[in-house]
């Protein structure tokens, strides 16, 4: 069930009612068999489950589920290869992409082959000066070098005239990746992608460094006949999962299938017996630890703590950085890299902080973007490896496909080279609308949500325009709006400890298995105020018999325009909150909007002032109704003396909620409409100054005016039109 609040443009879509939960057959059947809450069931369901035996295996993340490499095509030929290849001495060169995923991807196939006594070397392209993926610089001074095979990893699947140029040079090259296939694929010796149309291998979304991990299983099977299939398989998992879920979780890969077996042992094995060079990063990050502390490594943890310092090397110095620390067996050196890495991490993030800045201003500041579905920025000082963070940063605010490109010399001509990061939202494919653009662009590529490109500087006010024209057809029916989704609805009675706790055995989460969020509606808003310096909303929320403490990070009262007293509706995350060695729940707030009977009264209300304003409709009203809607001189002075006091305060600005609700605390209850009109009253009569800061939400910003004598209301156009219409003639 879709909704979308009358007060916001975020979109709530919440897959299953409360009732649906309650006659979802296959929902009872896993709670009864398994002995779990039927919330949790229904959690099992929404992620593909359709009995208890398939719930099982989605909650026991076992190894032997992983499937037979050879399933993927060219897997055996590549694997084949590579060995001959080692066999033989000759010089292999891994060529990786400089984000985690490629960074992972290079260290793993470097640590096989170099204990297999392979002569192996590895090449990553600098993302400032060289761009993703291969140049014909890089490729003629690996030839230079002596390299006989080219191995690609997370990369390749579109470098099409690179291979040709790879043949012409003697040398050859094998295609391991996972971004989508363009129509033509490279011609390499083999190209090992699950995305291929022809492959047949049943999972698709690995990340490259499972691909890479998949081609590691097969080589292991080659080497070793004598063991079976499994054995081989729980080999490698055993000394390179850890590093395939570092790039995994990374490339914000859905966490299901392979991925989900790949992700959980692995975060197991950096928790528990972590390699020298994880020990020491999360020693570098972690510097206010105690002695022998041990963190709990999730998901969510490797994205947002350990993969930004890994992928800030890439970003703005050299990947090898990162390579180098995790192919590092000496706990001294892999300290000093790890601690070189926080500090390129704090740098990154200035500049982003820079850039956010600079971009936010630009798009605020201009009305034209308000106009179009996809918002395109440019510029000359941007620096490339950051301008993909930002464009996250835009299209998570603005609810829209972003995309930012940088270009590298500042000088203006037709030559200069843009190199973009795009972020995209459901409803539009970004490596689809990028192919619509394709004979505009130097090179693109990526996934779904998120794709790098090139384009030229004379190029770019068409490329802009095209892609907003593609983008206009994607959303032709909605506008780009934000969507959460949530799992269910949840009543008073399934908020308790064994429902949160069962909760945690759905990890590790992730996109396709994200934290689970829900909804509870007709909740009573009790107490509301703010924490961390204004910074957090505290809440105190009550339905029934339920009364719980609920949290809303990174928002302001200013933000939230809802009071005590208010219905409203909850989409939260349940969790257990841990102080001072006592456990309670508490609700992780993630949007929140008035019950649908308390938005529709507030949209009536809208409507109504609006119909009254445009003139057009005739409204025969009784006197009481009109009196609540046309101000009387009484009505204006209380409102006036509220905003007085409140500016007194160094209270400016209000939404026209907030002043009813002032009014209503003290003891003088207004409607909507009349507010409206008062303040323009105000603003007519020079009373007050009176700016409009937002139109959504109809935030005003006061200020007092001194005046000798009191405005004589009669004088109002406003009003003498409000009482002509609605009072006259009415006893």
């Amino acid at each position: 069930m879709t909704m979308k609040s009358a007060m916001s443009k975020t979109i709530w879509d919440v897959k299953a009612t409360r009732r649906q939960v309650e006659e979802n057959a296959a929902a009872g059947e896993i709670a009864a068999a398994l002995d779990i809450c039927l919330p949790t069931a229904q959690l099992l369901v929404n992620r593909g489950c359709t009995d208890a035996d398939a719930a099982v295996d989605f909650l026991e993340c076992r190894t032997d589920r992983l499937y037979d490499p050879f399933l993927m095509k060219d897997m055996r030929r590549a694997a084949e290869k590579i060995l001959a290849s080692l066999g033989a001495g000759e010089k292999i060169v891994i060529y990786g992409d400089y984000d985690v995923d490629g960074v992972t991807s290079v260290s793993i196939l470097y640590m096989y082959l170099s204990a297999l006594g392979g002569n192996v070397d590895y090449y990553i392209p600098s993302r400032v000066r060289e761009g993703y993926g291969m140049t014909e610089a890089s490729l003629r001074q690996l030839c230079a070098d002596g390299c006989n095979l080219i191995v690609t990893v997370d990369t390749g699947i579109t470098a099409v005239a690179e291979a040709d140029m790879i043949h012409s040079l003697g040398m050859e090259v094998i295609v391991t990746d996972h971004h989508e296939c363009h129509s033509k694929v490279p011609a390499a010796y083999a190209v090992v992608n699950p995305k291929q149309p022809d492959c047949l291998y049943p999972f698709k979304e690995l990340a490259g460094v499972g691909v890479v991990f998949k081609l590691l299983c097969a080589m292991e099977i080659l080497r070793c006949p004598q063991r079976s299939m499994l054995e081989n398989i729980r080999c490698v998992s055993d000394q390179y999962m850890d590093l395939a879920a570092l790039g995994t979780v990374a490339d914000v890969m859905p966490l299901r299938d392979e991925n989900r077996l790949i992700v959980s042992r692995g975060l197991h094995m950096m928790e528990t017996t972590p390699r020298v060079s994880i020990a020491a990063l999360l020693d570098a990050i972690n510097t206010d630890a105690r002695p022998g502390q041990k963190r709990k490594i999730t998901s969510g943890y490797v994205g947002f703590t350990i993969a930004p310092r890994l992928n800030a090397a890439g970003r703005i110095r050299s990947a090898s950085i990162a390579v180098d620390l995790l192919l590092s067996q000496n706990r001294a050196r892999a300290d000093a890299l790890a601690r070189e890495l926080c500090e390129i991490n704090q740098e990154r993030q200035g500049e982003e902080n820079k850039i956010m800045e600079e971009a936010f201003a630009r798009i605020d500041g201009d009305g034209d973007f308000a106009q179009e579905p996809v918002i395109v920025l440019a510029d000359e000082k941007w620096h490339h490896g950051i301008i993909g963070i930002v464009a996250s940063r835009i299209t998570e605010k603005y609810g829209k496909p972003s995309i930012l490109i940088s270009f590298d010399n500042g000088e203006a001509g037709e030559g200069d080279i843009g190199k973009g990061s795009g972020r995209s939202i459901k409803g539009m494919n970004l490596v689809d609308a990028l192919t619509h653009c394709e004979d505009l662009l130097l090179k693109y590529g990526g996934h779904e949500l998120a794709a790098g490109l090139s384009v030229s500087r004379e190029n770019l006010a068409a490329f802009r325009a095209r892609i907003n024209d593609y983008a206009r057809g994607c959303f032709a029916q909605k506008e780009p709006a934000p969507v959460i989704e949530a799992e269910c609805e949840l009543i008073p009675s399934d908020i308790h400890m064994t429902q949160a706790a069962q909760l945690y055995r759905l990890e590790p989460f992730g996109v396709s298995n994200p934290v689970p969020l829900f909804v509870m509606r007709g909740m009573r808003l009790s107490s509301v105020s703010t924490v961390g310096g204004g910074k957090h909303i505290k809440m105190t929320l009550t339905k029934d018999a339920l009364i719980i403490t609920a949290m809303f990070f990174r928002k302001s009262l200013g933000d939230l325009d809802l009071y005590e007293g208010d219905t409203i509706d909850v989409l939260f995350q349940l969790d257990i909150n841990s102080y001072q060695n006592v456990k309670s729940l508490q609700f992780i707030v993630k949007d929140i909007r008035l019950c649908e009977e308390s938005a529709q009264v507030y949209e009536k209300e809208r409507t109504l002032y609006q119909t009254i304003n445009s003139g057009k409709a005739q409204l025969q009203l009784t006197l009481e109704e009109a009196e609540s809607i046309v101000p009387s001189r009484e009505d204006c002075g209380v409102l006036y003396n509220l905003i007085k006091k409140e500016l007194r305060l160094e209270h400016d600005s209000f939404s026209v909620r907030s002043l009813c609700n002032l009014l209503h605390s003290a003891g003088r209850d207004m409607r909507y409409v009349k507010v409206k009109y008062i303040i323009r009253i105000f603003e007519e009569m020079n009373i007050l100054g009176v700016e409009k800061l937002e139109s959504e939400r109809e935030i005003y910003r006061f200020k007092y005016i001194y005046v000798k004598t009191k405005a004589d209301l009669n004088k109002s156009g406003i009003l003498k039109k409000l009482r002509t219409a609605f009072l006259t003639g009415k006893a």
